[in-house]
């Protein structure tokens, strides 16, 4: 009864200030501050929205490397020339370059010369390779611009006019291939996200119901004694706004750390060939300013639906305890 009696004591002195105005002395909170099932649920949104972050960061990292891939990829084409007897390699290189410098659209023509192309074959023939003695095809690195691209069909048929064994990759079929991949990375991502998303709301409606259910009396205290239902469920959506907002604030910054920590990681271990890989799959895994606006969202998002799911859940229950006790109105 002791309980029982601070509630009333704490809601008469919470009406009567709303006539007289602002009272003198510090008002004990309706709500009690902390509980076990309130730090269970702060506890339960931070894991969550750890893990929602982390998926959303994960996507937009995915969708930021698949668009450099893209960029990169489409802004340049390839010329292969296939030694044979009897042809001048380096005339033959030469043309090839003149033909499409020639043409609108592309910003440079270079002849990958014998020391590079080496270079290139090194990892699987070794080194001291002798480029001229080898069948080894020869490239032209043609640089495109984005936003005009050049006549393909046109320069692809005046290659093989004049050029012997020459053809030219714009590279279209791996264009199209990685768009596709990125399209489809990107949904499956975002259909991740959309899921974690879903599990979070679920788990907090379940665990901001949990934690009501352990304050149910008190709420039926102040309802019998004439408190309104707007005014209780104010109380309560205040509480658990703040609640939902320090355990959605801890995973979403835990989650921040640890994009943070992967950033560090890799600028630390630039020059290792596990770092190399890594960052030629995923860049710098740096998530840019919109993955950290998007942590941002989600933590208020969650913070807002905590609130939102306690204002719900007490009216309901306020409606049924109403409904079971209809002669205490």
């Amino acid at each position: 009864m002791t309980e029982t009696t601070r509630l009333l004591k704490n809601v008469g002195a919470r009406l009567s200030s709303g006539a007289r105005g602002a009272v003198s002395r510090k008002q004990t909170p309706i709500v009690p501050s902390d509980n076990i099932a309130g730090r269970a649920m702060v506890l339960v949104i931070a894991i969550m929205t750890f893990l929602s972050c982390l998926t959303l960061g994960a996507v937009t990292l995915v969708r930021d490397t698949a668009s450099t891939w893209q960029t990169q990829i489409s802004r340049e084409a390839t010329i292969q020339i296939k030694p044979d007897e009897g042809l001048d390699m380096d005339a033959a290189l030469a043309q090839a370059r003149d033909i499409a410098a020639g043409y609108n659209g592309v910003l440079n023509a270079n002849i990958v010369d014998a020391e590079a192309t080496a270079r290139l074959l090194e990892p699987w023939l070794g080194t001291g390779l002798d480029i001229e003695s080898l069948p080894v095809p020869r490239l032209v690195i043609v640089t495109i611009d984005p936003t005009a691209r050049p006549d393909f069909a046109a320069m692809r048929a005046e290659l093989a006019q004049n050029v012997a064994n020459a053809t030219l990759d714009d590279h279209r079929t791996w264009v199209d291939r990685l768009v596709a991949m990125a399209r489809t990375t990107v949904t499956i991502g975002m259909s991740a996200l959309a899921l974690m998303l879903s599990a979070t709301a679920l788990t907090v409606i379940f665990a901001t119901r949990g934690a009501m259910a352990g304050n149910g009396h008190i709420i039926e205290v102040l309802h019998f004694v004439g408190a309104e239902a707007p005014f209780i469920a104010s109380q309560f959506r205040r509480h658990f706004l703040f609640a939902g907002m320090k355990g959605a604030a801890a995973g979403g910054l835990a989650a921040i750390l640890v994009f943070i920590g992967f950033y560090w990681w890799s600028s630390r271990n630039m020059a290792t060939p596990e770092a190399d890989q890594a960052t030629a799959l995923f860049g710098n895994f740096a998530i840019g300013p919109s993955g950290y606006i998007g942590v941002g969202a989600i933590v208020i998002v969650i913070a807002v639906l905590t609130a939102a799911t306690t204002h719900v859940t007490v009216l309901s229950y306020l409606k049924n305890v109403d409904t079971a006790h209809p002669d205490t109105m």
